[in-house]
This record gives C-alpha cells, sequence and structure tokens, in this order.
C-alpha cells in the first residue's frame, strides 16, 4: 500500500508524458534534428549494449516499491537514468556492483554523499542520512528493482515514430 505522502507525490510529479511536451516545444527542423541524433547514438551503439550485458540482482529487497516510485520521482532520479531506468544514465541492463543489493545501493549513496563534496564534477546528487533515510532508499531500491531488462522493439515506440514520421515531412 502506498504511504499518503508517496502518493501525493506521485499526483504530483508522476507525469509520463513529460517527454512529449518538451519535445513539443521545440520547432520541426529542432525535432528532426533531436531524432537524427538520437539515432546516430542508438545505431553507434553496440547491439549487446543496447540489450544489456547482465542480469538484474535476485538479492533480497524489504524496501516498498509504491513508496519507492514516489520517492524515485520527488527525488528526480528519472531525470538522469529515465523513467525505466533505460535512459540517460541508464542501469537497466547494466547492472553494477552498486545495484546488487539493497545493502550495496545505500553504501553507495552514502559514500558519494562523503565524496561529492571533494569532487564537485559528480553529477549525481549527494544523498546524506538527513536527506534520504534508509527506509527511502531501500524503497527506491525496490522500486529500481521493477525495471525490467527488456527494451521495446524500436517500431513499438510511439512518441520515436511519431518524430520519424514528422522528420519525414517536408519542411514548410
Amino acid at each position: 500500500m502506498v504511504s499518503e505522502r508517496a502518493a501525493e507525490t506521485l499526483r504530483r510529479t508522476d507525469h509520463p508524458g513529460a517527454p512529449a511536451c518538451w519535445l513539443s516545444r521545440h520547432s520541426s527542423s529542432a525535432r528532426r534534428g533531436i531524432l537524427i541524433a538520437a539515432l546516430s547514438v542508438f545505431l553507434a551503439t553496440p547491439a549487446d549494449a543496447q540489450r544489456g550485458n547482465s542480469q538484474a540482482p535476485t538479492s533480497p529487497v524489504t524496501g516498498n516499491a509504491a513508496d519507492g516510485k514516489a520517492f524515485y520521482y520527488s527525488y528526480s532520479c528519472y531525470a538522469c537514468h529515465g523513467y525505466n531506468g533505460e535512459t540517460g544514465r541508464a542501469f537497466v541492463g547494466n547492472w553494477s556492483s552498486n545495484l546488487a543489493t539493497e545493502e550495496n545501493f545505500i553504501r553507495f549513496l552514502r559514500g558519494r554523499a562523503n565524496v561529492a563534496p571533494l569532487a564537485p564534477s559528480t553529477s549525481m546528487p549527494n544523498f546524506a542520512e538527513n536527506t534520504l533515510s534508509d527506509k527511502q532508499a531501500k524503497d527506491i531500491y525496490a522500486y529500481i528493482r521493477t525495471f525490467k531488462n527488456a527494451q521495446p522493439d524500436v517500431k513499438n515506440i510511439p512518441l520515436l515514430n511519431q518524430m520519424v514520421e514528422d522528420a519525414a515531412r517536408p519542411s514548410k
């Protein structure tokens, strides 16, 4: 069951249409450029990297995935890791030792809080215990573990299909 705080966070921040809204603000020529850049990166990535090269962890999970989803959005994890862990700084398909267990995940978050002030170039925020409790971290970990390794077939991505169709239309 989702806590009231987690449910409120989901109501405020869970917007699956957000990427489409962001893209619609650009002109058709800009969308065409974005499409070309995205496809170039996709095509330049080796096929085994696109599919992922390791299995998801199987260690026990004690957090609440429903609450974890709310925290994943409220802490803006999706901004870098995507809505399903497969975009941006993806971890699905590239499960590192930091995600092997709940304990490793929390140790990674706390370690960053101790190291990042000395290395300001790191892009992931600091998550000291006074910022993100162990329970919240376990909940986020539980939510991350619900992500699947299977990426959709390119033809089954509606936004990408729309971009391809828009790019194929002649500019006015």
